[in-house]
């Protein structure tokens, strides 16, 4: 039995991603920390009339669905539940009215209303080096900046009624709190953030015509929100817990997660994106940064993650729907292996193509990015897998190299966190493109990033350093070393030659 510490803590973290969303009890015995998985559900896109949603009701219905059944078996177990954290993408928001409702339903971030609308703004309204010098951040065409105007052209009555503006994560908080307010790793996606004033950018929304009035004060990762709205809180069955802005954007939980004791390190997100970066105290705001199209968001701590957003597993998600709605049905075990029988090295695709943007036929798309730029077509299954994630491993090289000419250190391990770690072959083979010891693990970063935040905003564990001493602790990692790199040099020189 483990001697108590007086350090004993529970909590709970709601984790939501673009597929799926879970709420994972948190349980620090003053040593380590342990996750038990409450409740998982779905999340996705809900079509309406031609535009792409998020059902933020049935959301916000299975977020509390999970929270009721965390605390009570919290206070069965006699762990009773102290905090709440909320995570969740970046980018997507939602407008509350002035009678605290929401104006619509949040649109999805892969609907197709921003199409164009980026391009527009530089040549009409402010220039892209404008937007870059003044925010720091990555250019996405779905970024919430062109959300809002595309919202601001094609429905201004919206805008008109909003009174306050919340990104995903903040909404939930608000719903459960009645407290209205921005966190500032999500905040910084917006592309709306100026990191030298540390503040909204009023000068970049008074020229696009945004309503200043809508946004609310930014808060500091680590901030208590305070108690559940009594409605709530009598339907959760807690009079008690509190609910802590965290980082609440997923790869600033997971990026606080990362194991690491070196000042200068990689880490790598993998999941439906491939968030590759590095932690920095002052944002990389240079022209170079421009020309690679990096981003600087906001981190715990006072850091920023400079880091570029790679489209990721999403080019393997939807293959893997196409061939089930062809009746082939493969788990990601066997996804996994399936890479290992194809010929190496035949076909290459640029995983940021937009044409790999929207949901659909990914298969068929990859085909024609190979016809297209000249190489031989992938046939099988296998052939679209081996693709695929080649084609990961080399950008994750090519970004890797960009990030140390940035930051002018060389990084010499890969940190991978996020369900990415469980495909041991993209692991190895990110090791063998790269040339740099990988270390895989934790997998659930971005609850752990979550609850670890509740413990350090609790006062339970003093800083991140001590945090990641606590994970080091707690998860043990996968190490792979490089193999094979002479093939994967020339397999380099050959990818380069195709993703010009």
């Amino acid at each position: 039995m483990k001697q108590k510490t007086g350090k004993e803590y529970s909590c709970l973290a709601v984790d939501l991603g673009a597929s799926s969303g879970r709420v994972i009890a948190g349980h620090f015995d003053g040593q380590k920390l342990g996750l038990e998985q409450i409740h998982r559900f779905s999340n996705g896109p809900v079509e309406r009339k031609g535009t792409l949603f998020w059902d933020f009701d049935a959301l916000l219905k299975e977020i509390k669905t999970g929270l009721k059944q965390g605390i009570a078996k919290g206070i069965k177990n006699h762990t009773p539940v102290r905090s709440i954290g909320i995570d969740s993408w970046g980018v997507d928001f939602g407008l509350i009215d002035e009678r605290g409702n929401l104006v619509s339903q949040p649109v999805h971030y892969r609907d197709n209303r921003t199409r164009g609308v980026m391009e527009s703004i530089f040549e009409t309204l402010v220039p892209k080096h404008e937007i870059f010098e003044r925010t720091g951040i990555q250019f996405l065409q779905f970024n919430t900046i062109y959300q809002l105007y595309a919202l601001k052209k094609a429905l201004p009555e919206d805008l008109d009624r909003a009174q306050t503006f919340l990104m995903m994560s903040d909404l939930v908080e608000y719903f459960l709190t009645g407290k209205a307010a921005c966190e500032f790793t999500n905040a910084t996606t917006t592309q709306l953030y100026d990191p030298g004033g540390k503040s909204w950018s009023w000068e970049l929304m008074k020229k696009l015509g945004l309503p200043r009035r809508i946004f609310p004060k930014i808060l500091s990762p680590g901030t208590k929100l305070g108690g559940l709205r009594k409605d709530v809180a009598q339907d959760l069955g807690s009079p008690d817990a509190e609910v802590f802005a965290v980082a609440t954007h997923d790869t600033g939980s997971a990026v606080a997660a990362v194991p690491t004791e070196e000042e200068n390190f990689a880490y790598l997100s993998s999941g439906t994106w491939s968030l590759l970066g590095t932690e920095v105290r002052e944002p990389v705001i240079t022209p170079k940064a421009l020309e690679l199209n990096f981003t600087n968001e906001g981190g715990v701590e006072g850091t920023f993650r400079l880091l570029k957003n790679i489209m990721g597993l999403w080019l393997l998600q939807e293959s893997r729907s196409e061939w089930e709605r062809q009746g082939r049905r493969y788990s990601w075990e066997e996804i996994s292996e399936l890479g290992q029988k194809a010929e190496p090295f035949r076909f290459f695709v640029d995983p940021d193509s937009p044409l790999f943007l929207p949901p659909g036929d990914m298969p068929s798309r990859i085909r024609s990015f190979c016809r297209d730029t000249g190489q031989p077509v992938p046939e099988t299954d296998s052939d679209i897998v081996r693709c695929v994630m080649e084609s990961l491993c080399l950008k994750y090289r090519d970004t890797i190299c960009q990030l140390e000419d940035l930051t002018g250190t060389s990084m010499k391990k890969i940190y991978v966190v996020g369900g990415g770690v469980q495909n041991k072959i993209l692991c190895q083979w990110t090791a063998n493109a790269s040339g740099r010891e990988v270390i895989a693990g934790p997998v659930e970063a971005t609850a752990i990033g979550n609850a670890g935040m509740q413990l350090v905003c609790a006062g339970v564990v003093q800083d991140l350093a001590s945090l990641r001493r606590i994970i080091r602790q707690s998860f043990e990692p996968d190490h792979y070393v490089p193999q094979n790199t002479a093939q994967w040099e020339k397999a380099f020189e050959k990818y380069k030659s195709v993703i010009k």
